[in-house]
């Protein structure tokens, strides 16, 4: 690889993620695509290859739509570093692992293709980038898929150490607490993003705990704000019904749901 520093002005060196999807844009398909958050754009790739040396596998928890999900990211040293990012389960991942089992030598550079199946499905096909050779195992759905990344894993690093399909460490409390208050209340997971980024983490456990209790106050505020003609007596309630209740002993979550559940039938009853 070239390790030539070219000075300049350049992009920030962060790793560009690609998505797999079987879709199309402007009338032409593609099969993986970058996004591009600041402008909520997505770009279609239309080559169909990335050659690179593979030097990581990362299992991952992603919440989408109040969920977690798992996605398996594949990091590529290539000209930028790109990390393939899909979720466990798909298609992709699954032949991706089987082909990647068979490789001995991490140091050699692969080339990761994306083929399009039925129904919009994806596969991946990978090859030896100096032979052009396809490196490809027998199709076995009932693999042992958390095995194959431990394996995968272990020639990249040298060691034997296992990958498992959850978390490596639990989430912390703080953050376990605000996703659980944040969906109860339907609050916006990009306003929270916003919240975390002006205080300079990226997660709310990083927060002192007065932050974080301001934070689920303001959630919690943003939900009753139709509830009141007046924000003062939107506040009073929330001390008194959320504040106090807790500061008794009571359980938090417990608290917002019977606050919440007040609220709604006053609103109703005065409708």
């Amino acid at each position: 690889m070239n390790n030539e520093i070219k000075l300049g002005f350049c992009n920030p060196p962060e790793p560009i993620y690609l998505y797999v999807k079987n879709g199309e844009s402007s009338g032409e398909s593609f099969l993986w695509y970058h996004f591009n958050i600041e402008q909520d754009k997505t770009i279609p790739v239309q080559k169909r290859g990335l050659t690179g040396y593979l030097s990581e596998l990362r299992v991952t928890t992603k919440e989408f739509k109040g969920k977690d999900n798992i996605k398996l990211d594949i990091v590529v040293a290539a000209d930028e570093v790109y990390v393939i990012r899909t979720g466990i389960e798909t298609n992709f991942a699954k032949t991706f692992l089987l082909s990647a089992s068979l490789v001995q030598d991490f140091s050699k550079p692969l080339t990761i293709a994306v083929t399009s199946g039925e129904e919009n499905t994806v596969f991946c096909r990978l090859y030896d980038a100096a032979t052009k050779v396809r490196i490809r195992r027998e199709w076995n759905p009932n693999s042992d898929w958390a095995s194959l990344i431990t394996e995968i894993q272990s020639r990249l690093t040298g060691t034997s150490a296992s990958v498992p399909l959850t978390p490596e460490q639990p989430p912390h409390p703080q953050d376990v607490r605000v996703k659980q208050i944040r969906t109860l209340l339907n609050y916006p997971l990009d306003l929270v993003r916003e919240y975390l980024q002006f205080q300079d983490v990226d997660r709310p456990s990083l927060l002192p705990a007065s932050k974080i209790d301001s934070l689920v106050k303001t959630m919690c505020l943003a939900w009753a704000a139709d509830k009141f003609e007046n924000p003062n007596d939107a506040e009073s309630s929330y001390q008194k019904q959320v504040i106090d209740v807790v500061a008794s002993g009571s359980d938090e979550l417990a608290a917002i749901k019977t606050w919440m559940q007040q609220l709604q039938g006053v609103k109703a009853g005065a409708a």
